[in-house]
């Protein structure tokens, strides 16, 4: 029950920063970063080109949601930890202005993947080769361009990345080494 008044929150959150007033005020935008605005680097993540974009985005929530059905807490702070990564990391790339919650989506999928997997479930190796392709193909290729007519933007690879790279690095980094060690 907590889980999904976390993800109900999250989705209200969302759903208010895309009302006009709002999102110019909270999407990630690097010149206004620079000036000073830095609660854009976390704001600019749940904000959305459009209605598709958003629904889209909170869809692939949820749906992780009940996939991995993770503790609250750890939700909420792997979500805060991806958002500001890829928020910071992103003032190093080329954007200029960013929208959309699929950076940390791609993060928290690889996160919830890889911590399966390495604590015995074997199926979710196929979840972490699947959003590794994904983000590879995504390099190497592009995104879709119906996925970019759709948002009426381009789709954000380099977010995608950053995502999925510290949704890895940040299991790896807080998976126990040895299950025995805390018995």
């Amino acid at each position: 029950m907590r889980l999904y008044l976390a993800l109900l929150l999250i989705s209200i959150i969302v759903f208010l920063l895309q009302l006009p007033e709002l999102q110019s005020l909270a999407e990630w935008n690097k010149e206004l970063i620079k000036q000073g605005q830095w609660w854009r680097i976390l704001t600019g993540n749940y904000t959305h080109t459009n209605l598709p974009h958003m629904g889209m985005n909170l869809l692939a929530l949820w749906l992780m949601g009940n996939l991995f059905r993770p503790a609250v807490k750890n939700l909420l702070s792997v979500l805060s930890l991806i958002s500001a990564i890829v928020g910071i990391t992103l003032l190093l790339s080329s954007m200029q202005i960013y929208l959309g919650l699929s950076g940390i989506l791609h993060g928290i999928f690889a996160y919830y993947a890889l911590k399966e997997a390495l604590s015995g479930r074997q199926s979710s190796w196929l979840l972490v080769a699947g959003i590794s392709i994904k983000i590879g193909w995504e390099q190497w290729y592009g995104a879709s361009a119906d996925t970019a007519s759709l948002i009426g933007a381009r789709v954000a690879i380099e977010a995608h990345l950053i995502g999925g790279i510290t949704g890895g690095l940040l299991t790896i980094v807080t998976h126990p080494k040895d299950k025995n060690r805390h018995k």
